[in-house]
């Protein structure tokens, strides 16, 4: 027989695993990684805009006259891509994020199914969480050792160079990334928690009672 067990410990589990997933997802393709020195259009315009500059996509100012910005893959290939360390890193972050992924899938039929082959469903997803932690943090701090590729120099200065971003900051994506790593290993401990609530005494006691839909708070 199927039990739904809902707790607020798994059920906070679950959210934050699939927002997690999706905020890593949404920081990978975001060409706001970096943002470039400001700089002012070529026909006298006096406006100034700053270019940014994502792993594999940029926003430029193409068309000045219609004040535009375009955005876009400035990369049309994975060789492509502006250095061999940010190639690396995508490799890195693509593999934590697509175990976020199939993390966040499974979370959601948590609720009805608690164990695979005998074996805790949380406790698994809790040490790929873990696993997906890791490979995304070797991503991030792989991703500045490539800032003095000649693509950042041309956005950044000419002073750009590994972990030195010259004129360029930071932009939101490389925070969300960050704070999305850190909400991973929050997770691969929540795991734990969740684990925890639905298999407590209240919850068997539900079960031994006949219950199918059981929430404990």
């Amino acid at each position: 027989m199927c039990h739904v067990i809902v707790t607020c410990r798994s059920m906070l589990w679950t959210l934050l695993s699939i927002v997690t997933a999706f905020a890593e997802l949404i920081a990978f393709m975001s060409p706001d990684w970096l943002l470039g020195f400001p700089r002012s259009d070529s026909d006298g315009n006096s406006s100034e805009y700053r270019p940014s500059l994502g792993l594999y996509a940029r926003c430029l100012r193409l068309d000045t006259r219609g004040g535009g910005v375009s955005c876009g893959p400035y990369a049309g290939s994975f060789a492509e891509v502006a250095s061999g360390f940010w190639q690396a890193a995508m490799l890195f972050l693509a593999a934590g994020i697509l175990v976020l992924t199939v993390v966040a899938c499974v979370s959601i039929f948590s609720m009805c199914f608690q164990s695979i082959l005998r074996k805790s469903i949380f406790n698994i997803c809790g040490l790929m969480q873990a696993i997906a932690g890791l490979l995304l943090l070797v991503g991030l701090m792989l991703y500045p050792a490539g800032w003095g590729s000649e693509k950042v120099i041309s956005y950044c200065g000419a002073e750009a160079s590994p972990f030195r971003p010259a004129l360029c900051s930071l932009g939101w994506a490389f925070y969300a990334a960050i704070g999305g790593t850190l909400a991973t290993f929050l997770c691969a401990v929540l795991s734990a928690q969740a684990e925890i609530a639905t298999s407590g005494d209240k919850v068997q006691e539900e079960i031994d009672e006949g219950k199918s839909l059981i929430c404990v708070l």
